[in-house]
C-alpha cells in the first residue's frame, strides 16, 4: 500500500478524536440545538480548553474492540465471538470504557452481561435476545471507525468487518449504521466527493431500511435548499426526532444528523464536525463518525489547526490496562496501517515499532507525537518538515540560567485532567534501566553557550533527576543523545525529556531552534513501586488499575477486599520474561496471589497462597476466558496475619513461585500467555494486605 494510505489513516483517526472532543461538552440532553446556539453561537473551535481530554466510549471502543485482531490465535478476519472476547478482556467491569447504565438500559452494558453469563456473540446483541429498542441504539456505529480504517478503498469488506464487530451488542438498524459508517470511511480513501462517499456507504445497506430513508430525507432537504441547514434540522426534529424512537439514544435520529453534516459540510472538515455538534442529540458520537470520514477524505493537511493542535497527537483511554491507555496517535496509525496491509495480504512499507518500544519519528505530516515544552512563552514548538520531518522548538530571549524542558508524558495524574471523564487509569510507559535516545539538531541565531541535559521527572515528589549535560557553542547537524533511565527510588517516571539551558555570558541572550527528529524508548526495565509514596486517584491505587474488589492504602500497604475476585495490574503490557517480587499478608479467605503476563480481565498467570484439595498450599494457576484453572500446588501451611515474601518468575513458558526463600514450585504451560502485565489478585472471597512490588524484565 502507498504511504498516502498511512497518512489518510492518521488523518481519519485524528478527525475522529477532534469530532469527539468538540461534541463531548455539549452531549448531555439539556444541550439541545437551541441551547447550543444560545450559549455558544456558531461553533468554530473547541468549546472547552481541556488540559488533557480523557477519551470516552467513542474512542475507547474503536481502539480496544479492534484488539480482537491481536488476540486471535490465527490472524485473519474476525468472527463475532473474537470481538466479544475483546469486550470482556479490555474493560474494567462497571468503570470506564463505555456507559455502564444497567441491564436493559445501556445496550453495551446489557451485551457485556450477556457475554459474561455465557450468551455468545452475535446472540449477545441480537433483537431476539434484547429486543428491538435496545438493539437499535447508536452504539452500532460509534465503535467501528477503525474497522473502516483497516479496509481502505474496499467498502464491502469494511462493512463486513463493521457488522461483525457491531453484532456483539447491536442488531437491525444498529448494524446498518455500522455498515454505512465503515463503508463511507473506506471509500473516502479513494475520493473526497461527499456524494460518492455517501453513495458507497448506502450501497452496503438495504434500500428500504430506515437508515437509508433518513438519509434520503436529508438529501431532499439539501437539494431543495443547500444553504439552510437549520431548516433541515427542523425537519429532522419534527419527523425523525427522539420522540419517534424509543430508548436512550436511538441510532436513526443521529443517522439523520450525520447525513446533514456530510451533505451541508460539503467536504470541509471543520464545518462538518461543527454541524454535527450544533445539531444536538448525541453530539460526540456523530461528530466523531463524520470526523473520521472527513479526516480520511481531506488528509492531515485538511484538518484545521484549531482542532488538531490541542490534541497534540495524544489521547488517553479508559481500558483496564493502564499501559495501553496512553496512546500516541501517529504510532497507532502505523499499527492500523500494518493491520490493513496484513488483511490485504500485502507487505507493509512502514511497519510499526515493536510492541513495548516507543519510536517517534515525526515523518507523518504535522506529527508532534505528544511532545510538550515547559515554557510556551519562551519556546514555541510545532511540527516542521525540515530535517526530514521534525518537531521544531523555536526559543528566544533566554538569559543565563533560563531555558525550557522538551518532554513526553509517560504517566498521567488526576491533576492533568479537568474532569472525571470515564475514569482513566495508568501504568507507566517508562522504567528505570530502559534506554532513551533523542536525535536532535541545533540552529543558533544568537547567543553563546547552551547545555542539553537529559532528565526524568518522578511523579509523587515532582523531582527532576538530571543526568550528564552536553554543552554546545555552535549550531550542529543531527546528533543522538542516549541515556539510561535512572532509578527513582520507588516512584514512577511521569516525564522523559531534555532540559535546554542558556549558559551565555552577561548581556547576551540565546535564540534559535532545536529540532527533534527522532525519539526512542526501549529495552528492559526494572523498578520497585513503593506504596508508601502512592496515592489513590480515579478509584485506583497508583500506578495500578483495578478490576473488582475494594482497594485502599493502609499503613504503606495496598489492602484488597473482595466477594470472589479482586485484581490489581501494572507494568509494561508487552513484557515477556519477568520476575516480580512482593509481600503478601493474608487477612482472611483462601486466595492471596501475585501475577505475571496479565493481559486484562480474561487472561493471566498467578502464583501465591491458596487452598488446594482443602489444604493450605502454594498454588500456581492461570485464567482462561476469565475462569481460574489450577496448574500446580504444594502444601504450605501459611497463616493469617503473617507477612510472606513471594517471587513469581516467568521465563519462556516456565513459571516459578518461591515463598520466603523455600523450595520453589515450578510449572510449565505452553498455552499460557506469552506476555503481559504484573500485579496482585484474589480469586476467592477474602481480604489481603499487599506490599511493595518489584518487577524486573529479563
Amino acid at each position: 500500500m502507498k504511504r498516502e494510505v498511512l497518512e489518510k489513516i492518521y488523518a481519519g483517526f485524528l478527525g475522529m478524536n477532534a469530532g469527539i472532543r468538540l461534541g463531548a461538552p455539549v452531549e448531555p440532553a439539556f444541550w439541545d440545538s437551541e441551547n447550543i446556539r444560545k450559549y455558544y453561537g456558531e461553533l468554530h473551535g473547541y468549546v472547552k480548553d481541556y488540559k488533557h481530554f480523557a477519551a470516552d466510549d467513542d474512542a475507547n471502543g474503536p481502539v480496544f474492540f479492534l484488539r480482537a485482531l491481536d488476540d486471535m490465535p490465527v490472524f485473519g478476519e474476525p468472527a463475532p465471538q473474537d470481538v466479544a472476547e475483546a469486550w470482556l478482556n479490555y474493560g474494567r467491569e462497571g468503570v470506564g470504557l463505555y456507559w455502564w447504565g444497567g441491564y436493559g438500559v445501556s445496550t453495551e452494558h446489557t451485551a457485556y452481561l450477556n457475554l459474561k453469563n455465557g450468551i455468545p456473540a452475535p446472540q449477545s446483541g441480537s433483537i431476539h435476545q434484547n429486543g428491538k429498542t435496545l438493539a437499535e441504539q447508536i452504539g452500532g456505529q460509534i465503535f467501528i471507525d477503525t474497522w473502516g480504517l483497516i479496509a481502505p478503498a474496499d467498502p464491502a469488506r469494511a462493512a463486513r468487518y463493521a457488522v461483525t464487530a457491531a453484532s456483539v451488542s447491536h442488531d437491525g438498524e444498529g448494524l446498518h449504521g455500522a455498515a454505512f459508517i465503515a463503508a463511507a470511511i473506506s471509500n473516502a480513501f479513494e475520493t473526497s466527493d461527499m456524494e460518492e462517499i455517501i453513495a458507497a456507504g448506502l450501497q452496503q445497506i438495504p434500500a428500504d431500511c430506515l437508515y437509508r430513508q433518513v438519509f434520503d430525507a436529508v438529501r431532499r432537504c439539501y437539494q431543495n435548499d443547500p444553504q439552510d441547514w437549520r431548516a433541515c434540522l427542523a425537519m429532522l426534529q419534527a419527523e425523525w426526532g427522539y420522540d419517534k424512537y424509543p430508548g436512550v439514544c436511538h441510532i436513526i435520529p443521529n443517522a439523520g444528523v450525520c447525513a446533514l453534516a456530510l451533505y451541508y459540510g460539503r467536504g470541509d472538515f471543520a464545518r462538518t464536525i461543527e454541524l454535527a455538534s450544533m445539531c444536538g442529540w448525541d453530539t460526540d458520537c456523530n461528530a466523531g463518525n463524520v470526523g473520521t470520514i472527513l479526516g480520511v477524505a481531506v488528509g492531515p493537511q485538511g484538518i484545521d489547526e484549531c482542532y488538531r493542535g490541542p490534541i497534540n497527537d495524544e489521547i488517553v483511554l479508559s481500558g483496564i490496562s493502564g499501559y495501553l491507555n496512553i496512546l500516541d496517535i501517529p504510532s497507532y496509525s502505523k499499527k492500523l496501517f500494518g493491520l490493513a496491509c496484513r488483511l490485504a495480504g500485502e507487505e507493509c512499507p512502514e511497519p510499526p515499532a515493536q510492541d513495548g518500544t516507543l519510536h517517534y519519528d515525526f515523518t507523518l505530516p504535522g506529527a508532534t507525537h505528544g511532545f510538550h515544552v515547559s515554557d510556551p512563552i519562551r519556546c514555541m514548538a510545532q511540527a516542521s518538515p525540515e530535517h526530514g520531518g521534525s518537531l521544531r522548538c523555536f526559543y528566544e530571549k533566554l538569559i543565563r540560567g533560563e531555558g525550557f524542558n522538551l518532554f513526553v508524558k509517560t504517566f498521567y495524574r488526576r491533576r492533568d485532567f479537568d474532569d472525571e471523564r470515564y475514569m482513566p487509569v495508568f501504568s507507566p510507559l517508562a522504567y528505570p534501566g530502559q534506554t532513551a535516545s533523542f536525535t536532535v539538531a541545533l540552529e543558533r541565531l544568537h547567543g553563546d553557550q547552551l547545555s542539553l541535559t537529559p532528565y526524568v521527572k518522578e511523579t509523587f515528589t515532582g523531582q527532576e533527576i538530571l543526568l550528564e549535560p552536553v554543552v554546545f557553542s555552535d549550531s550542529f547537524d543531527s546528533q543522538t543523545l542516549s541515556f539510561t533511565l535512572p532509578d527513582v527510588e520507588g516512584g514512577v517516571i511521569e516525564e522523559v525529556g531534555l532540559k535546554l539551558t542558556s549558559l551565555s555570558q552577561a548581556k547576551l541572550y540565546d535564540a534559535g531552534s532545536l529540532y527533534l527528529t527522532d525519539f526512542r524508548l526501549e529495552g528492559k526495565g526494572h523498578c520497585t513501586f513503593d506504596l508508601s509514596l502512592s496515592k489513590k486517584e480515579f478509584a485506583s491505587v497508583l500506578p495500578f488499575s483495578h478490576n473488582h474488589g475494594a482497594w485502599e492504602l493502609v499503613n504503606g500497604h495496598m489492602e484488597a477486599m473482595s466477594l470472589g475476585h479482586a485484581e490489581a495490574m501494572t507494568g509494561p503490557y508487552f513484557a515477556r520474561d519477568m520476575k516480580v517480587s512482593g509481600t503478601i499478608t493474608p487477612l482472611s479467605g483462601e486466595s492471596h496471589l501475585m501475577s505475571v503476563r496479565v493481559q486484562g480481565a480474561q487472561r493471566g498467570v498467578y502464583g501465591g497462597l491458596g487452598v488446594a484439595d482443602g489444604v493450605r498450599s502454594l498454588v500456581m494457576g492461570k485464567t482462561v476466558h476469565g475462569w481460574w484453572q489450577l496448574l500446580a500446588s504444594r502444601p504450605f501451611d501459611w497463616q493469617e496475619d503473617h507477612e510472606y515474601a513471594l517471587t513469581l518468575a516467568a521465563e519462556g513458558q516456565t513459571f516459578t513461585l518461591t515463598a520466603d526463600g523455600r523450595e520453589p514450585l515450578t510449572v510449565r504451560d505452553d498455552t499460557a500467555c506469552a506476555y503481559g502485565m504484573v500485579g496482585y489478585a484474589q480469586y476467592a472471597m477474602g481480604r489481603t494486605a499487599f506490599g511493595n512490588l518489584t518487577l524486573e524484565e529479563r
